[in-house]
């Protein structure tokens, strides 16, 4: 493969495709494998597909989809076509669903028939007309898929325009919001490859021997952006639908893989592997593995960088805002930090009055980048409450330390507020989460007629773990000399899966709001 040194090496999808058709691009879940020309006609097919139904530059187009060709498809097709396209979490039911696509005044509904049920209600809810849906595989009133783009020219459309992905925020504290910026004016091609720019900050180069697999939902934010950048850069991406410990060991081994996109509890479930399973699998061409999302117990890391090696980076972002970065080496000289600000960004901590606090004082977590504008579309009030002086928040807890790197404590949503105290739960689950007996666990505040709020840890225990009494004993006594006592557990409560989607995250109301039926406070 080529080097980013050659300077005859094309940067960006579309030029890849021209210059090399028969290179590999994705590998689906299934082990299909499909190459550069073939996708680019797909995604040509798909924009003329879009033009035929009268779509226009900034025009709404909302996919719900399994982890696929055609999901990637469709995210390059609108992004040639000067679309805005969200990718919406199939864990949603009909009306979750049928809200975003009002809300965003979608035009075009693509689903799967795996999600044929809350696809056909969402559509319905939300007054979409018949020829506006569409499906891959039966779904009772949506067309063909083969109908979108069957007949269409595979050729490049004459003036292509550059579109964006429109997440919306994930809803767990409320209704999700559309984060919406204006489409830019540069040719698709050339805004391909002004995105290097995130790669190279983790010395991922294009035409490097680089090598992608996405284990999580394409819905959510990173692996859609990981993904598709990578096909800009000419590093093929493998794809997995349903995340397995041991299917992603596999796949790095047979593909070589050399980077990814993951969140702390795929560490998790990497490290409950038997150690036999785990030496199983040759992991070497590992180079760069990124995390974020969510804040990593030290001790996870440290495990995770004696068995990866120094390939581990990490990042602190939001859909919405700039964030920070650290490598393998430098986190290893400031364990537990989420690092310092991308270049032409910055961060800030204020308190809930909008002070500036100082060096190792906890409070909200305010970022900027420059150049990176957004508004939550239809929410002023929203964008308004989560900017100062330019700054934007999402609603972390943390603090700078007096070299200038940043530290998490917790979402602010899940503080747990103790007679007073501020307690951070994402502590106690680093802590637990080392438990032996312990596969996953939640830490939240419930009722406490006396503090206002007590600790609960609800538990999922590991395969031949008992859920009893004293398994409870066992983990309370785990907590000496590891945790405050005041960050101890008050009660714990067991369940058989913790609510997670595929990609790690936690739905942690889920398991909270049945606490405070009938109290005032957290039902947020």
């Amino acid at each position: 493969m080529s080097s980013l040194r050659e300077s005859s090496a094309p940067i960006g999808f579309w030029r890849i495709a021209e210059s090399d058709p028969d290179r590999l691009a994705v590998v689906d879940p299934e082990g299909g494998e499909v190459h550069y020309g073939e996708l680019r006609d797909l995604v040509n097919r798909i924009s003329h597909g879009f033009e035929a139904l009268g779509l226009r530059k900034g025009d709404h187009v909302a996919i719900s989809l399994p982890n696929g060709v055609e999901h990637l498809a469709l995210l390059l097709a609108a992004i040639q076509s000067g679309l805005y396209i969200t990718s919406i979490n199939w864990h949603l039911v009909g009306p979750e669903i049928a809200y975003i696509l009002g809300d965003a005044e979608s035009k075009l509904f693509v689903s799967h028939e795996e999600f044929a049920v809350e696809a056909q209600r969402a559509a319905d809810e939300a007054g979409l007309p018949g020829d506006a849906r569409f499906a891959i595989g039966p779904v009772p009133g949506f067309r063909a898929f083969s109908e979108l783009i069957d007949g269409r020219s595979a050729e490049r459309p004459e003036e292509p325009q550059t579109g964006s992905v429109m997440f919306y925020t994930s809803g767990t504290t409320g209704r999700p919001k559309g984060v919406r910026r204006k489409l830019p004016e540069a040719h698709p091609d050339d805004a391909a490859a002004a995105m290097m720019g995130l790669f190279m900050q983790f010395g991922v180069a294009p035409h490097d021997d680089h090598v992608h697999i996405t284990v999580a939902p394409l819905y959510h934010g990173a692996p859609n952006n990981w993904a598709t950048t990578s096909l800009h850069c000419g590093h093929p991406v493998i794809l997995m639908d349903r995340f397995t410990p041991e299917g992603m060991l596999e796949r790095i081994e047979k593909y070589r893989v050399t980077h990814s996109h993951v969140v702390p509890t795929i560490f998790h479930r990497l490290l409950a592997l038997p150690r036999e399973i785990r030496d199983r699998y040759d992991i070497s061409s590992l180079r760069t593995m990124i995390h974020a999302a969510a804040p990593c117990p030290v001790e996870t890391k440290w495990k995770m960088l004696d068995w990866w090696g120094d390939v581990i980076w990490e990042y602190y972002s939001a859909t919405e805002i700039g964030g920070t970065i650290i490598d393998p080496a430098d986190w290893r000289r400031h364990p537990g930090t989420v690092g310092l600000p991308f270049p032409r960004a910055e961060v800030k901590i204020f308190d809930d009055d909008g002070n500036e606090l100082p060096t190792g004082q906890s409070g909200k977590i305010y970022m900027r980048i420059e150049g990176n504008e957004f508004e939550y579309y239809k929410d002023q009030d929203k964008t308004r409450k989560a900017e100062r002086g330019g700054f934007y928040t999402v609603g972390d807890i943390g603090y700078l330390d007096e070299d200038g790197y940043l530290f998490l404590n917790d979402r602010a949503n899940d503080m747990i507020i103790v007679g007073g105290v501020n307690i951070y739960p994402a502590e106690i689950e680093g802590v637990l989460q080392q438990q032996e007996k312990i596969a996953d666990v939640a830490v939240f505040g419930v009722p406490n007629a006396d503090t206002g709020e007590e600790i609960k840890a609800v538990v999922e225990l590991a395969p031949g773990a008992d859920d009893d009494d004293a398994t409870r004993a066992e983990i309370m006594e785990y907590c000496i000399g590891r945790l405050a006592k005041q960050r101890w557990p008050r009660s714990i409560d067991f369940t058989n899966e913790m609510p997670r989607d595929p990609s790690g995250k936690l739905y942690k109301r889920k398991l909270r709001d049945p606490y405070w039926e009938g109290h005032e406070g957290r039902l947020l």
